[in-house]
């Protein structure tokens, strides 16, 4: 947890925000505090932090090796990278959600999140796993529509985290979801996921360690310096 400790430590100190150089700079967004591209800035860190420890503790369970971990905790906060570049050409939306060009528009975010990294030196199976974390397991996803176990497993435990943790989260156009609402929803799309890895979150989420990772996980962005 030691390692964990210092990913989290490593992204909010500037990993994922000052080492890979966005168009729109952290003063930016702080200066921007009550328009979308804030909005999203805060929100893709706690989302990232959350999705991290899930991804860690998922992949313990499924009893990967430390460094197989290590590199999935980094991804979970690293993988949507590429949405707040994104953000400021969808500056100015509604609160209703995506409309479908905009849909469209954000799924490049996968690629951009990868090619952002390119400079950095990640491990292959870091970026890897960001690519494809939106794959689907039925072969419904994107960029390339793989199925089954051509999706590396690192993409395939951070697809299932990272819907949890978007269900569990407030979006403009909904409050979030209880943790069984949102197990109950992704059961209804476990089409999309690997059923092992799945299987494995269900027994996992409702355990002690879990939930209180999940609270611990939640943090108050405008207390942060995001300055080195």
């Amino acid at each position: 947890m030691d390692k964990q400790k210092k990913v989290n430590n490593q992204y909010i100190g500037g990993t994922a925000v000052n080492r890979v150089k966005l168009n729109n700079n952290v003063n930016d967004y702080k200066q921007k505090k009550n328009n979308y591209m804030w909005n999203d800035f805060k929100d893709g860190i706690s989302h990232g932090i959350l999705v991290s420890n899930l991804a860690y503790s998922l992949a313990k369970a499924m009893k990967l090796e430390e460094a197989e971990c290590y590199d999935l905790a980094l991804a979970g906060l690293l993988h949507d990278i590429g949405k707040l570049e994104l953000s400021q050409y969808l500056y100015g939306r509604n609160n209703d959600g995506l409309s479908i060009e905009e849909m469209k528009y954000m799924r490049m975010h996968s690629k951009l999140s990868y090619d952002l990294l390119l400079d950095y030196h990640y491990s292959d199976n870091l970026m890897e796993t960001v690519l494809r974390h939106h794959e689907c397991y039925d072969g419904s996803g994107y960029p390339d529509n793989l199925q089954g176990e051509e999706i590396p497993l690192g993409a395939r435990i951070i697809r299932v985290v990272d819907e949890f943790a978007a269900l569990i989260a407030d979006r403009p156009y909904r409050k979030a979801f209880d943790i069984d609402t949102a197990v109950d929803i992704m059961i209804e799309e476990v089409k999309n996921m690997d059923m092992v890895v799945f299987i494995t979150f269900q027994r996992m989420i409702h355990e002690p360690e879990t939930l209180q990772l999940i609270e611990k996980s939640k943090i108050e962005i405008n207390d942060i310096d995001l300055e080195d």
